[in-house]
């Protein structure tokens, strides 16, 4: 698998227009936060009209909650040009996803969304060519079939049978839909199989109780457990829960480190081994209804290469320390509270 990092997301939109630029035959786009908001420096809409104009087949699947912003006006406009342009809408059920699959060939994966106040956040996006962006066809293809998507060209991938890989797959999170190559199995699978380290990176600290528990069981076996968060989010009741919930994880032994800037990354690595990386933050959306993906790998180019990533972020940042903080029943009942209301901030 031929790949590369980006680590700003205005890296990452760099990479992801350049690719546009040479695209032939298609244009695949499922994304959380699709907004015209940055034009300025990276115009999507333009060039994908253009594109459209000149016959590339382009097709956008955005979320109608994290794409709410986006003006109807500037839909419609896409829509003349030869866009099909649809909105993925469900009352608590989103997707999550940021995926761009053009000809076929080149695909980019990750946490990247494209809205500007996003611009130089840290984030992990990755540009991934090779076998390996035909698993992911097949999961864009699927997401296309369930709000009724009706080009052929897209539907037929979503038929294919597919060979297994070792070093690298795309796993992906569908509700309903009981996968081998499920996100939520393989987070649980690998927590509980590691022996030497774990290491991730999330910007929001809300996992549900298995997952906790798959951390806690790794720390009492030994495993060197480390989590890097924002130590400001962009989502500000998030901060305390956040911090909450660092504190009662440390108590069993998990380290925290505090990243200065907005982190939107969302990354695994065990056992220096196998790593992951995706659209899948660790909360209760991620894990019960949000539509997510990822790939996972262990090329050891790219795991030593993710692992940098990782490193450099964490000397960039502050450990975090309890300081003889207890988590009260108080804490408790807000936690509890905001895993029931979180869906619908």
């Amino acid at each position: 698998m031929k790949y590369r990092l980006y680590t700003i997301s205005r890296k990452a939109w760099d990479g992801m227009l350049a690719a546009m630029v040479q695209a032939e035959k298609s244009i695949y786009i499922e994304m959380y936060s699709f907004l015209n908001d940055t034009r300025s420096t990276h115009d999507f809409s333009k060039l994908l009209k253009e594109k459209a104009r000149a016959g590339v087949e382009v097709v956008i699947i955005a979320d109608a909650f994290g794409s709410f912003h986006l003006h109807n006006s500037e839909v419609e406009d896409l829509r003349t040009a030869g866009i099909e342009f649809i909105f993925f809408s469900h009352w608590l059920r989103r997707t999550h996803r940021k995926i761009v699959i053009i000809d076929n060939e080149v695909a980019f994966l990750g946490g990247v969304n494209i809205k500007e106040k996003n611009r130089d956040w840290l984030d992990l996006q990755i540009r991934i060519k090779g076998r390996i962006v035909i698993p992911l066809l097949q999961s864009f293809a699927y997401a296309y079939s369930l709000i009724g998507g009706k080009k052929e060209s897209i539907l037929k991938y979503n038929r294919l049978s597919l060979v297994k890989k070792i070093k690298s797959w795309i796993i992906d999170t569908f509700v309903g839909n009981n996968k081998t190559y499920n996100l939520n199995n393989y987070y649980k699978e690998r927590l509980m199989g590691a022996k030497s380290s774990i290491k991730i990176v999330t910007p929001y600290l809300l996992p549900p109780r298995r997952l906790l528990a798959a951390l806690d069981q790794a720390c009492l076996r030994g495993v060197n457990v480390e989590i890097l968060i924002p130590n400001d989010t962009d989502v500000k009741g998030l901060n305390k829960i956040n911090y909450l919930n660092a504190c009662r994880m440390s108590d069993f032994g998990t380290k925290f480190y505090l990243t200065p800037r907005m982190n939107h990354a969302k990354i695994m690595i065990v056992d220096d081994e196998e790593c992951l990386i995706g659209s899948q933050n660790m909360d209760v959306l991620s894990f019960g209804l949000n539509m997510e993906v990822g790939v996972f790998f262990r090329q050891k180019k790219l795991v030593s290469d993710l692992n940098k990533v990782f490193e450099e972020w964490k000397k960039e940042s502050l450990e975090f320390n309890v300081g003889g903080r207890k988590i009260t029943v108080f804490d408790k009942i807000l936690i509890a509270i905001f895993k029931i209301f979180y869906p619908i901030l």
